[in-house]
């Protein structure tokens, strides 16, 4: 009977976790996850287009914008040009310590999509930020667009004990 009951207590357990906080990529909800699929939605468009889409998502509570990029050394990657596409944009806070920035990428027909992903993780610095660091590095892909962000999981602010 001892088994039976622990048995039970344990399948409870594994329930309640699994139910918990859960979203389609398989975690909580973040504000990477959300502006992951936010992404996921529709990568027609430009980058530009994309990333100006993806920085007025509800969820952004800093005034931001999107700004077309070009092959080279671009923010948060420390000292690496990053090559390989054919049109990128990045979005961003305007001004502030917010440790977010995020990217979109299209590259050509036939690129290797993994190996640019790859670079892209290899080479994120989450401290490029020098007050303060990103909590979630996501790089992900629909097709040839590349979806990269820096950001904190959350915006909310912690209250201070009284």
């Amino acid at each position: 009977m001892k088994k039976f009951i622990a048995l039970l207590l344990a399948c409870l357990m594994l329930f309640s976790l699994a139910a918990c906080g859960e979203n389609a990529t398989g975690g909580e909800t973040t504000v990477g996850s959300t502006l992951y699929e936010d992404f996921k939605s529709d990568v027609s468009g430009t980058a530009e287009e994309i990333a100006n889409r993806i920085i007025t998502n509800e969820i952004i509570q800093f005034m931001g914008g999107a700004v077309a990029v070009e092959e080279g050394f671009l923010t948060g990657f420390d000292e690496t040009e990053i090559k390989g596409f054919k049109e990128g944009a990045m979005f961003a806070p305007m001004i502030g310590t917010i440790p977010f920035v995020g990217y979109i990428f299209k590259l050509d027909d036939g690129a290797d999509v993994e190996a640019f992903k790859a670079t892209l993780k290899d080479n994120a610095n989450l401290r490029w930020n020098i007050c303060t660091a990103a909590e979630e590095l996501i790089v992900e892909s629909k097709d040839n667009t590349v979806f990269f962000l820096m950001c904190p999981s959350t915006f909310e602010q912690e209250t201070p004990a009284e």
